[in-house]
This record gives C-alpha cells, structure tokens and sequence, in this order.
C-alpha cells in the first residue's frame, strides 16, 4: 500500500514541477486539473495507483516539452501516458472527423483499456469547472462532450460518468429548464425521503428475521432524464410517473447463509441471486405489484452483464413505484459499468475487461451506436442531441460558431464577416463542394468560398434564417439601391436638360404610380441599373403634357363651348375626309389602331384627339370634361394602311428569343420600327420594348397571340 502511495505522490511531485506557473481560467494552479482528475480516478470509478499517477505524468509531457526520465516509473504507467499524449493529439479541427470516427481514434489508441477511462474522467472533470472558461471555449467543450464524450461513456458503459455529464450541458445548454426541474426535485425531497420510510417500514422485521443486511437508496431521475422524458411524452413535470425508484442493495458479505435444496450452503454467484429473489417475494408479499412491468436480469443478465430485478409496486398512498433489488456488486456494475472491476482485480487477469473493450471496438468500426451500459431503468439508453433551436459548427481554423437551426452556408458566411458573405458563392461542408443554401448540421465543418464580382441578391433572404445575415443583406441591398439611385439621377437630369424638360413633383407622383414604383430611389435605380428605358420618361412626358395642354383652361364654360361634341349625338366618322371641317389626330398616349375601341376627345388647339377607351388617361378625360367627348367610329375603309404601336415583352434571357420574337412578329402584316432590350439581371430577364406599324388591331391581336406562345417569353403586354 506505501508502495501505490509513493507512486502517485512522485508522478504528482513531478507534475507539480513541470506544471509550475501554468493557470486554468479561473487563475488558480494548473495542477488542480489533474488533482481533480485523480480523485475522480481513484474514488468514483476505482483505479489502481499506476492509472493515477499516469494522469500526472500525462499532463506534465502532453505538450512534448517534458520528458519523463528513463526508469523512474514502470512499462505500464508510460504505455497509459503514451495512449493518453496521442489522443490529446487528436483534434476535430485538424481531422475534420465526425464523431464515430473520432471515437474510433480514441479507442485505437487505447491499447492499455484504462487510457480511454482516464480520458473520459479527464473530461468529466473538465464539465466539473466548465464555468471557469471563457464563454467560446465553454461552447465548444460542451459540444465535444455531446458529440464524442456522452456517447463513449454511453458505449463504454460507464452510466455515472454519461449521467453526470448529460445533465452538466443540459444545465449549460437550457439553463431555464434546468433550474426549474432542479427546483421542482428539491421541493419534493422531503415527500420522497417520506416515501422511502413508508415503503420499507412493513419490510424491516422480515428482513432483520433472515439475517439479510442491506440499505434502501432511493434513485432519483436527473434532471436530464426528466426533461427528456417531458419532451418526448410532451408531459409537464407532474406527468412523469418514474421520477425516482426504490433500490435494495444487499450486502451479501453481512447477511446470514442460505442453504439450497440438498441441504448445501450457497455460495457466490447462487448466493447472491437467492437473496434477491428472497427479497423480491418479501415486497411482493406486502405490496400489489405489476407483474407486467418485472424484469429479470439475475435469471438472463444483460450481455454486458448487467444483473438486477426491477418490479413496479402500489404504495398504500396508491402512487406506483419501481423497485430495483441488486447486490452490492450487481450495484458497482451498474453504476460504473465493467470498469467497476478494476476495484476487484487486477487488469492483466481480468478477461472480461479485454471482452468488454473488443466489444467496444467492434461496436464501432462496424458502426454500431448501441449501448453497452447496464441502464438501470427505462430510457437510460438514449443519447442526448442539441437543442433543436440551435446548431453548431466549426470554421477551418476549428473555432465554434452557434447559429440557428436551418442556417444555410451564407448565415455562417455572414457569421464570420460581412464582407466574407456579401462575396460568399459556396462552401464546402466537411469537405464537399455545396451551394450558399445548403442547410448545415450540427458538428459540421464549414469553408466559405468566395468570388470578387458576387454581389448579395434579394433572392437571398428566402433562403437565410439569421437576423444577422438578413440585416446585412438589406442594408447591402439598400446600398447598393442609393448607389445606383444616384446614378439613375443623374442620368435622368442629363437626358431632361438635353429634352427641356421637367418634372415636377406632381408629376413624378403620378408617373410613380402609373409605373409602380414605390419610391422615387427605387425609380432612379431601376433606371441606373437599365431596368427601365429613360427614354420612355419621355415620352411619358410629351403625352402628359398635351393632354393638360389640352385641358388647361379648364374656366371656359360648358355653355359657351360650340364644338361639335356639344352634347349632340353627332358621330365623326375617323378616316372619312374633311367631316365637318374638324382635323384629328392620333393620340400618342395610346396610340390607337384600326379597329380598337375609341372616343374622339375636343382640344382647343389641335382639333379632336383620338383615344382608346383602354386609354390611361381615358377614365379622367370621360369623368372630367365629359362635354368635350366626341362619338367616332372608324370607317370602312381607313385612308392609312398602318398605325403605329408598342408593345412591351418580357422573356427569360436566352440567346434565341430575341430572333424568335423577331421573326414571329415578321411573319404578319407588321413592320418592327424600333427595338429595345434591357437585362434585368436580378430576375434574369430580358425586358424588351418593341415598336410596330400595323393595319388593324385584328392583325395586332394575331402578333401578340403568337408572341406569348414562344418559349422562355412570359409576357406581352400593349403600351
């Protein structure tokens, strides 16, 4: 025993040399790491003195800059050292592996079994203080210890150590409901502490007849293990009904001897399993038990060898129970797995630990998660997953980024920086090549990739789900808006100098409207960005203009007016010559074309104008000056043989459509006189303006019918 104690306390004398000086993040002494490691080594899992001396020595050369002097500890302490140097070694973000894979390196490294148990002590102790960390690294260790560390101990059934650590991230990840479960078992600590008196009151006499030694601890779910519970019932706290359990632990070295059938004293494993029958009959005896829900693992124990009875009983309060009844041994097993036997026996003649770590090999390489812990009751067998509100990921460099659950590539673009996903064309995620939708997954590892002409596109914010990357996308798409708003402007301001032309405020109002436009920033951009033909604005003008020249002196009386629309059912006939010595013309808002539905319209210096009932300005002319309409119809034969008219198109930008709008229009009686086409990048379109002289509106209904069958055309509309 002075031997195993020198061992440790010179492994820890060296340590303490070689960590001097170094700190944790709480500012006290790095040794205190190992120390707490150590305990948990030694007291709760049972390792001998080499295990715990070589977490000293490991901590003292992981860095490389240490070397132990040849001799001074045995074979075996530097064969756990070098396991545990080597794991350390093995980085997420340098492997860029998922979690089986990097529980594969871990195990593959482990050729002594105890090097992997240390290294999950290691990080137990690590969850211990993880408040001491800054808050990155505490992310990040959290998501370690969900990904690789939870579900190690859940394979290699070390249940306290997965327990324990589920229930520390669930305190860090949903400290909300953590503290409210936490809370709602405090409060009942009294009322189970009751119950437990209760339930073995009746029992103590009988028990204390046979000689059967034994304590009654009761079992109390985590906190963890509630919340999971409440979820997957969709329960609250008062809805789940196993919230602790009654457990027997009998102590077989102090309780009286038991004979079997033939008179014979039973021994070992025999003894055991009739005591816990004895036991069982005894609380069956006494209360109405369920015997659905008994489960016999003394009879058939678990492949990892896990042995108990479980029966669920009705108290008298008429609340149900479930009683566990195990040896003190059953008990070690089940708390700490086959680990547990190193408290027994020594490593090199314990086989079942080489089954037990084969096992775990096996299980891995072939992809099975399966647990090999001797759960205790139902549910223990589920691992824990990330809070469905979040996801977590990696950058290159290994650094943790939380995002959103549905967060695509360009939220974690955005994340890094704003330039890096206003520039952001794709990814690769664990290494392959996705686009900037590509939805991410908890534990991914994520590179952006990047172009200098890429430019965030409104179509962007379908797909992210960050108000970071949202926000950054209007303010660069309201940027880039002003900017080209500015250079739509100026453009415009040129052309109307050139033109003599101006708008007034009235004016751009109305044009605004008519156009669609919701701002007049939106209208300079659309005009910047070749959206629309500044060209048109002219015309808009023009037409605008005389038709309130037309009707600008609005004073003169209805009375006093003497053309020939004086409310007088006279028709001019359009194309008939010199009819009542009154010219018309053509109005250029609308330009009518034969056969169109029309109304002559009195000015006072350019005779009658001709409007299509469709017209824009129809409806304000007819409801405003209806004494100035004039009743026309065309005659049989019009003394022109074409009209001219525009036509607006919108087409998907294809090479081909344009000749294919081309040659369609030719094909009838209709002269192209003007063609203009803008890129309308952002929806990928071509928004084409196209003038034609044409006979009839018959022959103009023939064009446009034809032109809206062509494929990748959307649209056709008539100015």
């Amino acid at each position: 025993m002075e031997e195993h104690e020198e061992i440790i306390a010179k492994a820890r004398a060296f340590a303490e040399k070689a960590l001097e000086g170094q700190t944790r993040g709480n500012g006290r002494p790095f040794i205190e790491h190992p120390d707490g490691v150590a305990r948990i080594a030694r007291d709760e899992i049972g390792l001998p003195p080499e295990c715990i001396a070589a977490i000293y020595l490991h901590e003292s050369t992981r860095m490389g800059d240490v070397q132990i002097p040849e001799g001074m500890f045995g074979r075996d302490i530097l064969t756990m050292v070098d396991g545990l140097n080597k794991i350390s070694t093995i980085k997420p973000k340098d492997t860029r592996l998922e979690a089986e894979n990097y529980k594969k390196l871990i195990i593959s490294y482990s050729t002594d079994p105890r090097v992997v148990v240390l290294k999950l002590a290691d990080r137990l102790e690590v969850m211990r203080s993880i408040d001491i960390f800054p808050k990155a690294s505490r992310e990040r260790k959290a998501l370690e210890t969900l990904m690789l560390y939870i579900p190690l101990a859940h394979q290699l059934g070390l249940y306290n150590m997965k327990s324990e650590m589920e229930d520390i991230y669930f305190r860090f990840a949903e400290p909300e409901q953590h503290r409210a479960i936490t809370n709602r078992l405090k409060a009942g600590e009294e009322d189970r502490k009751k119950i437990t008196r209760d339930f073995i009151e009746p029992l103590k006499a009988r028990l204390l007849a046979d000689g059967i030694a034994y304590k009654v601890k009761a079992r109390t779910k985590t906190a963890y293990s509630i919340w999971r519970k409440m979820q997957q019932q969709k329960v609250g706290f008062d809805g789940v009904y196993d919230v602790f359990a009654m457990r027997f632990i009998i102590d077989t070295e102090n309780c009286s001897p038991l004979f079997g059938d033939n008179g014979v004293v039973l021994e070992g494993m025999e003894f055991e399993r009739a005591l816990c029958w004895k036991v069982f009959s005894y609380v069956t005896e006494e209360y109405e038990s369920d015997t659905k829900r008994l489960r016999d693992w003394l009879t058939n124990p678990k492949p990892n060898g896990y042995e108990s009875l479980h029966i669920t009983i009705k108290n008298d309060d008429g609340a149900f129970l479930e009683v566990q009844i195990r040896t003190k041994r059953m008990d070690d097993l089940a708390e700490n797995g086959l680990a547990s036997h190193w408290s027994y026996k020594g490593i090199k003649t314990e086989n079942k630990i080489s089954t037990w770590l084969n096992a775990v090999r096996y299980s891995l390489e072939h992809g099975q998660s399966g647990s090999l812990s001797p759960c205790d009751h139902e549910g223990d067998d589920e691992l824990p997953t990330p809070s469905s509100s979040d996801v977590f990921v990696f950058t290159p460099t290994g650094e943790l980024r939380k995002l959103s659950a549905g967060a695509t590539v360009l939220d974690f673009a955005f994340e890094i920086h704003t330039n890096v996903g206003c520039k952001c064309t794709g990814g690769k995620v664990n290494g392959k090549a996705v686009p900037i939708r590509e939805k991410l997954k908890t534990g991914d590892y994520v590179e952006i990739l990047t172009g200098k002409n890429q430019k965030p596109s409104a179509d962007w914010l379908n797909f992210t789900v960050t108000s970071k990357a949202r926000n950054k996308i209007r303010q660069k798409l309201k940027a880039a808006e002003f900017e080209k708003a500015a250079e739509g402007k100026e453009t415009l301001e040129r052309r109307l100098k050139n033109w003599k032309l101006e708008i007034s405020d009235d004016v751009m109002a109305e044009m605004l409207k008519k156009l669609g436009y919701k701002t007049t920033n939106a209208f300079y951009a659309a005009i910047g960005n070749g959206e629309y033909d500044v060209a048109q604005v002219k015309d808009y003008l023009n037409s605008l203009q005389n038709t309130r020249e037309e009707v600008k002196e609005e004073e003169v009386q209805k009375a006093s007016w003497t053309g020939s629309g004086k409310g007088s059912d006279d028709i001019l006939v359009i194309d008939a010559h010199n009819v009542k010595n009154l010219e018309y013309k053509m109005s250029k808002c609308c330009n009518p074309v034969f056969g169109d539905d029309v109304f002559g319209f009195v000015t006072r210096t350019e005779g009658i104008k001709i409007h299509r009932i469709s017209c824009p300005n129809a409806s304000r002319l007819l409801e405003r000056y209806p004494y100035r309409i004039q009743k026309v119809r065309w005659s049989t034969n019009p003394s022109t043989s074409s009209f001219q008219t525009t036509l607006r198109i919108t087409a998907a930008q294809e090479a081909s459509v344009i000749n294919d709008i081309m040659a369609t229009t030719t094909m009838f009686k209709a002269l192209i006189r003007g063609f203009n086409v803008v890129d309308d990048d952002r929806n990928g379109n071509y928004e084409i303006t196209m003038k034609v002289s044409i006979p009839s509106n018959t022959e103009l209904d023939k064009v446009i019918s034809q032109l809206k069958v062509i494929r990748n055309v959307s649209r056709v509309t008539r100015i």
